[in-house]
């Protein structure tokens, strides 16, 4: 009895979540970073952490205008690196991580970005959701990368109901079909950062609030 109702509950979550997608999809332009390359695609994740997009997309291309390749960032002396992505702060350690990795990558993957998340969280400075932005964005592998907006956005439409982004990673994968992955991050970012905010959201211009149990959790109070 509890496993069939289970198996209802996870069917009727499944459906929304695809209607879900279908919208975001009417409303959101699915983004490409750094052209799908797995290294840059890395470089570019560890520059997004605690800073905004913008920043991200300065830092990024500042970074690979004067160094092109993954040998050119190893052999940089981090001095060289720090002012050019200073734009996504804390450029000191990120300076120092990126070129860290970058070696790392000479000396134990042949040059190249490993495809395997166990690999890549191997990697220092390299968590769960870098790692699975990889996948997503360098290889199109399926995977659900959860920052702060997929944390929060999954937990106010009530598809899960957790403390940590990991466990929200997990709970997905299981209500989530798997062919809407790929897709799922990139289409929460942007409602979140558009719609779906922190404070005070936008649900006079939300166009998924009737799937929303916090929508309806404030409209009922």
């Amino acid at each position: 009895m509890i496993l069939s109702f289970f198996l209802k509950e996870v069917a009727f979550i499944s459906k929304s979540i695809e209607e879900i997608v279908d919208i975001l999809l009417k409303n959101y332009k699915l983004r490409v970073f750094e052209d799908g390359d797995p290294y840059r695609v890395l470089i570019r994740t560890i520059l997004s952490q605690r800073t905004r997009d913008e920043n991200t997309d300065i830092a990024s291309a500042n970074l690979f205008s004067k160094f092109h390749t993954l040998e050119e960032v190893a052999n940089a002396d981090v001095e060289e690196i720090q002012p050019l992505i200073k734009k996504a702060g804390f450029y000191r350690v990120k300076s120092q991580r990126i070129k860290e990795i970058s070696q790392i990558l000479i000396d134990e993957y042949h040059g190249t970005v490993p495809r395997d998340i166990n690999e890549l969280l191997k990697l220092p400075g390299v968590g769960r959701k870098t790692a699975n932005c990889v996948l997503v964005y360098g290889f199109k592998e399926a995977a659900i990368p959860v920052d702060v907006h997929v944390h929060r956005i999954s937990n106010r439409l009530g598809l899960v109901n957790t403390e940590k982004p990991d466990d929200t990673e997990i709970k997905l994968k299981k209500v989530v079909p798997k062919d809407l992955w790929i897709d799922l991050n990139d289409l929460l970012v942007q409602f979140g950062q558009d719609i779906c905010r922190p404070i005070k959201p936008q649900h006079d211009r939300c166009p998924i609030k009737d799937y929303c149990d916090y929508y309806k959790e404030i409209n009922n109070n």
